[in-house]
């Protein structure tokens, strides 16, 4: 029964995308880099406020989206899942930070993992007040929209209390310390940690949960009448 949810989400969203025109594809891809830059700076710049400059000696806080797309995380993983017909997600480079710098300890820490998704958010509910607010032409319509979806989805996605994603550090801050050196270790497989749970959230209700969330958010921040993409 949980294969054929995850065949069926994959297949609709498979058609979603792949029906999009040019310009709507290009829109989520320009939402997508804009989205995830912001998010990676913002990660920097919290914590060389909370005086760790660990991301500022790596030219981190920088709007240059060079210095955060990574080539295969943030542009060949993405396309490769799509065309494959797979739960598509991307991720730019990781923003270091040393955790024994910041002021505030395990909360500064919290604070600079918050900071990214945070800003996802941000960026949704300013372009949908744009769209509620202010005359639009159909094209910035398109961008504004895409800015909207992709950014909910990149908050509720990060906001997952699971290492290596920003919500576990969040979490990091309130659990015992036994359950911190649990995640530590689980921290430590990275990607493949991600990869896994993308799949068990695709092949499980918790995809369809977690899909249900975001369109909720989004219809909640798009005018009334407005579909999503």
């Amino acid at each position: 029964m949980f294969a054929r949810v995850g065949d069926q989400i994959a297949k609709m969203g498979y058609n979603m995308l792949m029906n999009l025109d040019p310009l709507s594809l290009g829109a989520v891809f320009f939402a997508l880099v804009v989205g995830l830059v912001l998010h990676e700076f913002m990660h920097a710049y919290v914590g060389y406020r909370l005086g760790d400059d660990t991301a500022h000696a790596q030219g981190r806080i920088t709007l240059n989206p060079m210095a955060h797309i990574d080539p295969f995380t943030t542009l060949m993983l993405p396309f490769f899942l799509l065309l494959a017909g797979l739960p598509v997600f991307a991720a730019a480079k990781p923003v270091p930070f040393n955790p024994w710098a910041l002021r505030g300890g395990k909360w500064g820490a919290a604070a600079v993992a918050a900071a990214g998704p945070l800003t996802n958010l941000s960026i949704a509910i300013f372009c949908g007040l744009w769209l509620h607010l202010l005359p639009t032409s159909a094209l910035a319509f398109t961008i504004l929209e895409s800015m909207v979806l992709v950014n909910v989805g990149l908050f509720v996605f990060n906001s997952i209390p699971l290492p290596p994603l920003d919500g576990s550090r969040v979490l990091y801050a309130v659990v015992p310390e036994s359950a911190r050196e649990v995640m530590d270790r689980i921290e430590h497989a990275g990607l493949i940690v991600i990869f896994g749970f993308v799949a068990i959230m695709w092949y499980t209700p918790l995809g369809a949960m977690l899909g249900g969330l975001i369109r909720g958010i989004t219809a909640f921040l798009l005018p009334a009448g407005t579909l999503g993409i």
